[in-house]
C-alpha cells in the first residue's frame, strides 16, 4: 500500500488503505444564454446587416455615457464639443463626436461577392493567416450611412463589428479625423452567489451552508483521432482527473477538483464532408449517389465517449463543441448530440425541462455562460479569437480577450467574417453581465490575467492551450482565483 507521504515502503502490506477525503461538491447553475430556437423558429431567412444596427441600439446608451463623462467639458479653443445622433450629420470643421459600428475595409478580408461569382469548380482559397494589408480603412456607420474616419487616435486596433464614440472633426476631403475615441467598457458585474441567492428567495427557500469551493479543471484540443498515438495522453488524463495518477499526496490534491470543462475540440477532423476534388471522384465512379458509410470513421467519437464515461462517475463534465466538432458551424454552435454518447450520456439527466446536468454530463453551446461556485464564468472554444487576430498585428490572445469584454461584445467579428446565426430581436453576443472567469480554448500557448474595470469590476482572463500539443490542463482555484498549469505527460531522461 502507499502511505499518506507517498512512501511505499512504510506501512503494514495488508493494512486498511489510508482515508481519502471525497471529491469536492460542484455548484452548478447554467444559463442558456445562446441557445437556438427549434424546430420551424430557427430562420436563416433575415438580413445579416441587421445585426449590427441591433448591437449598435444595445450598446449606444452605455458608449453615450462614458462619452459625455470623458467629453462633457471638452474644448478646442471657445468651441466646444457637442454630440451629433447620425455619422451622416457631421459638418465640415465642427468639433463634434458621433456613435458608429465599426466597419474594416481590408483587401485581404475574404468577400462572400467574389466566392459567389467565381464557377463552382474552382478551389476555394486557402485560410488566410491575417487580413490585414496595410492600406485598410476604417469607418463608422449607423442606420443612416458611413463616414470614413482617420486619425493617431485609431492606433487601439479597433475591429469590424464593435461600437464606440469618436470625438474630431470632418476634413474637407470628407474624412473624419478623430482624436479621441470611446467605449462601453465592462458592464456590471454580479455579487458572487446573487443569482443563486434570488432564486432561493424566490422559491422561498432558505441559503444553504456553503462550504469551501474546490477547483475547475479546464482543457481544450483533445482533438481525438481514435488512433493508438492518443491512448498514452488519454490515459495519463484519465488517471490524473480520477486521482489514480500519483500517490497519496496527488490524489488528495486531485479531490479538490470538483468540474471539468472541455472547452472545444475535443475530436479531429470529425466531419465526413468531402472535398470538391474527393466528391467529383466519388460521383465518376460507380458509386455516385447515396451515403458512403466507409468516408466516416467512428473511432474518435467512441473514444471521446468511452472517456467521458470513465471520467463522469466521479466528476462532472460541461462539453462545449469546437471548431473540429461534429456541430453546427456557425455561433452560436449548439450542444453535441447525445446520439455521440451512448455510453457517457446516461450520465446526463433527462430533458424533462431543460436539456442539463447539475451532476453529470452537460453538453453545452459555444459559447457559454453560467455560474460555478456563484462566479460568472463566460467561455468559449476559441474560434472568435482567432478570428480577431487576423484583423490586428502583434497583439497577444489575453489582449484580444480583454478588448473583446471592453467593447461588450465577445464576438465581433461575426457575422463579418465569423459564420453567426443572424440574429432579430436580441444579440446574445454582446455581454449583459461582466462575467468573474472569461476562458478561451484552443490557444497557441497558456496565460492568464487579471483585468479591472471601472467600477471595480476584476476578472480573470484564461488562455487555454491545447492539450493535443502541448499536454497541460489548467486549474482554477475557486476560491482564491489562482491559476495552475499541469502537465500531463511522461519526463524524459536527461540526456
Amino acid at each position: 500500500m502507499v502511505s499518506l507521504t507517498g512512501n511505499m515502503l512504510r506501512g503494514a502490506p495488508f493494512e486498511d488503505p489510508a482515508y481519502l477525503p471525497s471529491r469536492a461538491p460542484s455548484a452548478y447553475n447554467p444559463l442558456h444564454t445562446f441557445d437556438l430556437s427549434r424546430g420551424t423558429e430557427k430562420l436563416y431567412s433575415q438580413q445579416y446587416a441587421d445585426m449590427y444596427f441591433l448591437r449598435l441600439s444595445q450598446l449606444r446608451k452605455a458608449v453615450i455615457e462614458r462619452a459625455k463623462d470623458a467629453w462633457g467639458d471638452f474644448a478646442l479653443g471657445e468651441e466646444r464639443a457637442r454630440m451629433v445622433d447620425r455619422v451622416l450629420d457631421v459638418r465640415q470643421g465642427e468639433l463634434c463626436w458621433v456613435v458608429g459600428t465599426v466597419y474594416m475595409e481590408m483587401g485581404l478580408k475574404p468577400n462572400i461577392l467574389d466566392d459567389i461569382s467565381k464557377e463552382h469548380w474552382i478551389a476555394a482559397p486557402p485560410p488566410r493567416e491575417t487580413y490585414a494589408s496595410g492600406q485598410d480603412e476604417m469607418m463608422l456607420e449607423d442606420e443612416s450611412g458611413r463616414l470614413r474616419v482617420t486619425g493617431d487616435a485609431l492606433n487601439a486596433h479597433y475591429v469590424t463589428g464593435c461600437v464606440l464614440a469618436a470625438l474630431g472633426t470632418e476634413q474637407a476631403d470628407g474624412t473624419f479625423q478623430v482624436i479621441a475615441t470611446q467605449y462601453a467598457d465592462l458592464p456590471r458585474q454580479p455579487q458572487r452567489w446573487e443569482r443563486d441567492d434570488s432564486e432561493l428567495v424566490v422559491a422561498k427557500k432558505p441559503k444553504p451552508k456553503r462550504e469551501r469551493a474546490g477547483k475547475i479543471a479546464i482543457v481544450s484540443g483533445l482533438e481525438i483521432t481514435g488512433k493508438v498515438d492518443d491512448e498514452l495522453a488519454l490515459d495519463l488524463l484519465l488517471e490524473y482527473l480520477t486521482g489514480e495518477l500519483g500517490g497519496a499526496p496527488d490524489q488528495s490534491k486531485t479531490t479538490k477538483i470538483s468540474r471539468l470543462v472541455i472547452a472545444g475540440d475535443s475530436l479531429s477532423h470529425s466531419s465526413p464532408i468531402l472535398s470538391r476534388e474527393d466528391f467529383a471522384i466519388k460521383k465518376s465512379g460507380k458509386k455516385g449517389y447515396g451515403y458512403d458509410a466507409s468516408a466516416y470513421n467512428s473511432s474518435p467519437t467512441e473514444r471521446l465517449d468511452f472517456l467521458l464515461s470513465q471520467i463522469l462517475p466521479t466528476l462532472p463534465i460541461t462539453l462545449l463543441p469546437g471548431a473540429s466538432d461534429p456541430a453546427n458551424v456557425a455561433l452560436p454552435q449548439q450542444p453535441l448530440h447525445p446520439a455521440l454518447f451512448p455510453q457517457s450520456r446516461q450520465y446526463a439527466n433527462p430533458p424533462v425541462k431543460s436539456n442539463e446536468s447539475l451532476e453529470g454530463l452537460d453538453s453545452v453551446t459555444n459559447p457559454w455562460e453560467g455560474d460555478i461556485e456563484g462566479w460568472r464564468v463566460l467561455g468559449t472554444g476559441g474560434q472568435t479569437v482567432a478570428d480577431l487576430l487576423k484583423y490586428v498585428d502583434e497583439v497577444e490572445t489575453l489582449e484580444v480577450m480583454e478588448m473583446m469584454l471592453r467593447w461588450r461584445c465577445i464576438a465581433p467579428t461575426a457575422p463579418d467574417t465569423l459564420w453567426c446565426y443572424p440574429f432579430q430581436d436580441e444579440d446574445p453576443l454582446v455581454v449583459q453581465d461582466c462575467p468573474h472567469i472569461y476562458f478561451a480554448g484552443n490557444q497557441a500557448k497558456f496565460g492568464s490575467r487579471i483585468i479591472q474595470g471601472p467600477a471595480d469590476q476584476q476578472v480573470l482572463l484564461i488562455a487555454v492551450p491545447k492539450f493535443s500539443l502541448t499536454k497541460t490542463i489548467v486549474l482554477v482555484d475557486l476560491e482564491t482565483m489562482t491559476v495552475e498549469l499541469v502537465d500531463i505527460g511522461i519526463a524524459q531522461a536527461a540526456a
